[in-house]
């Protein structure tokens, strides 16, 4: 359970910092751009590594509905959108907040699925995120 733990972490860190970059390059571009060039990036670096190590072609796509591709979009409106906001409320804002989508998504999602655990410590969870949010903010003058 500490591997998987140490592996969300990690890659909580990496979503920071891909944000964080990205933001970056939306400045000198834009949010569009910025998306074109993380993904365009990412799909070499993905093939690269999947010809290198196997398993790039390793299902039956048929096999998935439809519905199971939309992934990606999702993904570049998450990533062109994470661009636009870290340079316009910071990253640690565009962090909380994005955090926050995810964990009030994951409860829903926990409770439409039937998924085991306490409703009452997930919304909890969600309470405190969102308080944090509230203190960092700071006070506004």
């Amino acid at each position: 359970m500490i591997f998987f733990a140490a592996l969300a972490i990690l890659a909580g860190v990496l979503v920071s910092l891909s944000r964080q970059i990205n933001g970056r390059l939306a400045l000198s571009t834009s949010a569009m751009e910025s998306s074109f060039w993380n993904h365009l990036v990412g799909l070499v670096f993905i093939t690269c590594v999947a010809l290198a190590v196997g398993g790039l072609f390793a299902g039956d796509p048929a096999e998935a509905p439809w519905w199971a591709y939309l992934g990606g979009t999702v993904g570049v409106v998450f990533i062109a959108a994470g661009s636009w906001l870290i340079a316009r409320i910071g990253a640690a804002q565009t962090a909380l907040l994005i955090i926050a989508g995810q964990m009030i998504s994951g409860v829903l999602l926990d409770i439409v699925m039937g998924a085991p655990g306490n409703l009452w410590a997930r919304i909890l969870g969600v309470g405190l995120i969102l308080a944090g949010m509230w203190v960092a903010q700071g006070r506004k003058r």
